[in-house]
């Protein structure tokens, strides 16, 4: 008869909304090992039994297999008696509560490759969805209510999945498998398309009854909007964004005015690197900083001799803050347009707005139209500003 093994683990660091528990659960069953896992304020614990030589394989290289957006902070294993009778699988168990100390946040993710996929794929349930995620992508800190990290700690528990999502979060083989901000057009958030009134008062009706569009063909309409020299306050992952056509002097200068930024930069969002470098002179750490899954604004060096973005963007500076999209609804956006401003939704000098009743009264005498979504956030949180020199990235705002 096989020597059997039974161990605990207590994992602390960034193990919650990664994916952490489903590849617990996948390395633990492709061995034939039994026991559970659960994430908790603290982080993650597992315990594991089964043939010595395989809860020993569970453990070797642990660390060095975890999920990509993992971060392990510490390990502790502890050897616990053996069950006579264990339970006959391993399983993934309920997030527990427990005082002292919280576990690590999660930080939000730029769109992963597999997500984008689905939104361009015109066969897929989530085409042109502006809120498709992952456990490999989305947001999390900016969404998260409470520990341990679960749907009903969210802002995102006032969206009852649908059947289909509801079955992709409960499959532990499925990428989505809690993946807490998980939803479709079916079930999820949506979003729509406000004007400003004609007399510039402030607006006052921020929900979707005030909309003139809505999902998809709000997308396209604000992207005429700001072909047309417009600008249009559009809610994204941590707040609202005040945005206009960078190649177009009139609507920068106008931006400007009206949220009295008169010589600090303005960030520009374009739809990949190729886009980015015809703009400015990226190098290659600039380049893996761009494409990062933080995904924070780049300064990069302009390309003086090629005037294709306003100069109205960085008078008298060398550098410009370019970023690239992070979420689908960015991507969306971007598909077939110039460079796009995206400055942060508010007044020189004050916090970004991120509610949308707020970003009617605050940001109204700023912008001619708003795209509004309705999944609350409950951090505000400003896209951090990255440069380069000499070989080391600075972070300048976080």
């Amino acid at each position: 008869m096989a020597l059997l093994a039974r161990k605990r683990l207590s994992i602390c660091g960034v193990v919650q909304g990664v994916g952490f528990r489903p590849f617990v659960w996948r390395r633990a069953s492709s061995l034939g090992l039994t026991g559970w896992v659960e994430n908790d304020s603290h982080g993650v614990t597992v315990e594991v039994q089964g043939p010595a030589d395989c809860v020993q394989a569970f453990l070797g290289g642990f660390t060095a297999a975890t999920p990509p957006l993992a971060v392990v902070e510490r390990v502790t294993v502890a050897d616990l008696s053996v069950e006579e009778n264990p339970p006959a699988r391993f399983m993934i168990l309920e997030s527990l509560s427990l005082p002292g100390t919280a576990t690590s946040l999660p930080a939000d993710i730029a769109t992963c490759d597999d997500c984008l996929a689905e939104i361009r794929d015109p066969e897929n349930r989530r085409y042109r969805y502006p809120f498709t995620n992952c456990t490999n992508c989305g947001p999390r800190f900016t969404m998260i209510t409470g520990l341990p990290y679960d749907r009903p700690q969210t802002t995102m528990r006032g969206f009852a999945m649908c059947p289909q999502c509801a079955g992709e979060y409960a499959d532990p083989a499925d990428r989505r498998f809690h993946a807490q901000p998980n939803a479709c057009p079916t079930c999820g958030p949506a979003v729509w398309l406000a004007m400003q009134t004609a007399d510039n008062d402030v607006r006052k009706d921020a929900g979707k009854d005030a909309a003139v569009a809505s999902g998809d063909a709000a997308i396209r309409a604000v992207k005429e909007l700001l072909r047309s020299g417009k600008i249009v306050a559009i809610k994204g992952v941590g707040g609202f964004h005040l945005a206009c056509d960078a190649t177009n002097d009139r609507a920068v200068g106008l931006l400007r005015s009206r949220k009295r930024r008169v010589g600090k930069p303005l960030a520009v969002m374009v739809r990949d690197v190729a886009a980015a470098r015809a703009i400015a002179e990226v190098d290659e750490q600039e380049r893996r900083l761009l494409e990062g899954r933080e995904r924070p604004i780049v300064l990069v060096r302009k390309r003086a001799a090629e005037a294709v973005v306003s100069a109205e963007l960085s008078p008298g500076n060398d550098f410009l803050g370019v970023m690239l999209p992070y979420s689908p609804l960015h991507h969306l956006l971007c598909e077939v347009m110039p460079p796009i401003v995206m400055t942060s939704g508010n007044l020189s000098e004050e916090p970004i707005v991120h509610e949308n009743d707020a970003a009617m009264q605050r940001l109204g005498s700023l912008v001619d139209a708003f795209l509004m979504h309705d999944r609350p956030i409950e951090v505000a949180c400003d896209d951090s500003v990255v440069r380069c020199a000499a070989g080391a990235s600075n972070i300048r705002r976080m």
